[in-house]
């Protein structure tokens, strides 16, 4: 398996770390994105939307790093991180529609402002993230999972940009329970830790 990312991409990053997770032999291609290697034509070719990550697995190509979280629990049969019931299932996609939309919005698109002075408002952006890490906190204080009594691709899909919303100048100081739940994600065998953005890309911010 190929799989091509930036290691300051939280969508990225998901991926790196189900891949970890699972314990699965892997290369790591960097996409240089700052020169425009995303835009080029042998990229576009594995992904039009010239987004990372992508994953190639022989002759099949997967981009969309929740759609890759998916292929490869279900290649690997890992039923225990999706769940093929009806409700199981169920839960996992709530929390990647969270993924795709809340989080993406929120802490990831605060972290765009000061990483890359990306033009969203900054206060409106902060305050979709502390709109819902609120409602993670309240759902991880009767559970230490976000779908099942046990970690599957939710927690995945939702860790790496909770992890580094500080670099978002969003607070996790008052949200004790996410950052338990962070722990215990950072506890589990295989687990990959999420790059720090550099020092002079926070302090240019």
């Amino acid at each position: 398996m190929k799989l091509y990312h930036h290691p300051i991409s939280g969508h990225a990053h998901r991926a790196v770390l189900m891949l970890g997770l699972l314990g699965l032999d892997h290369e790591l291609i960097e996409v240089d994105l700052a020169s425009g290697a995303h835009k080029k034509p042998d990229f576009l070719a594995l992904n039009p939307f010239g987004q990372v990550p992508v994953l190639q697995d022989g002759e099949t190509v997967i981009s969309d790093s929740n759609a890759i979280l998916v292929y490869l629990a279900k290649k690997q049969r890992a039923t225990n991180w999706l769940p093929e019931d009806p409700k199981g299932a169920a839960s996992i996609q709530r929390w990647l529609s969270v993924a795709a939309g809340q989080i993406a919005f929120g802490p990831g698109a605060a972290r765009l402002v000061t990483l890359f002075g990306a033009p969203f408002d900054p206060d409106e952006v902060i305050a979709r993230a502390h709109a819902i890490l609120g409602l993670m906190e309240a759902h991880l204080n009767t559970q230490n999972w976000l779908a099942a009594d046990h970690p599957t691709i939710a927690d995945v899909a939702l860790y790496s940009y909770v992890a580094r919303a500080p670099e978002g100048n969003v607070d996790l100081a008052g949200y004790g329970k996410v950052r338990d739940w962070l722990s215990r994600i950072e506890e589990l065998p295989g687990f990959v830790p999420f790059m720090h953005a550099p020092a002079e890309m926070l302090a240019s911010s």
